[in-house]
């Protein structure tokens, strides 16, 4: 079987073989992959009222039982193959899906590159030689966000909001408005709490809406009501985003071409913006570099400062290969209708602490989709 063949070479790489159980709990996948899996999930309870589910994907189920194996926070390196389930429109729920992941390692563009190599042997594998890439970086718009004069729950807020486009303009539309408008939203509210433990704040407000005789609305809690009332003030008391500013983000996310000439756009956008984004792009850069030497033709490779993957915990780099189109890959905010990723993955630096882990620790990865990938080589 050219899977079991495949994951086999994984092994002689030096990736340790796992194989993650199917019914996992739920909260973590909930929590952490975001809108675009959580609508697909199949889920169940135990007879306690636990919520579990048929794991969606391979990444959180290897993450956690590194994290409860005895070499937590040491470098480690998985791969896979098994099923996962995801509701698919047009589609069968239940399908194949090998990948790798890696975690600990410091040498984060060398680590990169490696992922990306090994999704091309994958490709190769299957009879696809000259597979499209696409690549973005996360990590370049939380470098963006993390340098402007904004609000600390508006830089969490479009930072969340990256790989929701449509949400991303909103963001940006009410934040020019409330800067036009030079007022706050909640400005009573958030006077009272000025300089209040967040902990006592929320008490307090959770305590006012029960005092109003408020339960549940939608479905959600008190206390889910007053963590989304505190937020929503804490964004509309922030001083706004004048137009030169959300001018600089728009052309940030217009960049777009290969690594080389994407980078060189950059540095000039920054420096004449005066927005120091330099550790960000040396990483970049370094990343492209190592790229080179393992003899991928980065010419070849679309960049775009928009793309991202639709999951909540990818920090950094990330990447799709997928047939090779006879004409090029989608422009940022272009629709992506019937171009299906044969191998996809990306860094997920934050994920580890937010499943328990007590220190950072790096991780990436990428998953292949199995019979994707057996169609297109019979099909070649």
């Amino acid at each position: 079987m050219r899977a079991e063949a495949l994951v086999a070479s994984y092994e002689r790489t030096g990736y340790r073989r796992v194989a993650p159980a199917i019914l996992q709990p739920a909260d973590p996948f909930l929590d952490l992959s975001g809108e675009d899996i959580r609508k697909r999930m199949y889920l169940t309870t135990d007879p306690s009222g636990r919520e579990l589910c048929l794991r969606p994907d391979l990444t959180i189920p290897v993450s956690c039982d590194y994290l409860t194996s005895p070499g937590r926070g040491m470098p480690a390196g998985f791969c896979y193959l098994g099923p996962v389930f995801r509701h698919r429109p047009n589609g069968p729920g239940e399908f194949l899906q090998a990948g790798i992941e890696s975690f600990g390692r410091t040498d984060t563009a060398a680590t990169d590159a490696e992922m990306l190599a090994l999704g091309l042997e994958a490709t190769s594998h299957y009879g696809v030689e000259a597979p499209a890439i696409r690549i973005g970086d996360v990590g370049l718009f939380g470098a963006l966000i993390g340098a402007l004069d904004l609000a600390p729950a508006w830089k969490r807020k479009l930072v969340k909001d990256f790989n929701r486009e449509t949400i991303l303009a909103h963001d940006l539309e009410r934040l020019t408005l409330i800067s036009n408008n030079g007022r706050a939203e909640y400005q009573g509210v958030l006077a009272a709490l000025a300089g209040s433990d967040p902990k006592a704040a929320h008490a307090l407000v959770t305590d006012l809406l029960s005092i109003a005789g408020m339960t549940a609305v939608g479905g959600r809690s008190v206390g889910e009501i007053a963590d989304r009332f505190l937020e929503q003030s804490a964004l509309g008391a922030g001083a706004g985003l004048p137009r030169d500013l959300r001018t600089l983000i728009e052309k940030f996310l217009g960049v777009a071409g290969d690594p080389d000439g994407a980078v060189a756009e950059l540095r000039t956008l920054s420096a004449s913006a005066g927005v120091a984004l330099d550790p960000a792009l040396d990483l970049f850069e370094s990343r492209t570099g190592f790229l080179a030497a393992r003899g991928i033709d980065v010419s070849g490779i679309r960049f775009s400062t928009a793309f991202g993957r639709g999951l909540d915990y990818y920090t950094g780099f990330v990447f799709e290969l997928t047939d090779p189109l006879p004409h090029p890959p989608p422009q940022a905010g272009e629709g992506r209708e019937g171009i299906d990723a044969l191998v996809a993955g990306g860094r997920y630096d934050e994920l580890l602490t937010r499943l328990g882990a007590g220190e950072p620790i790096p991780a990436v990865g990428f998953a292949v989709w199995i019979e994707r990938l057996a169609a297109r080589g019979a099909a070649s």
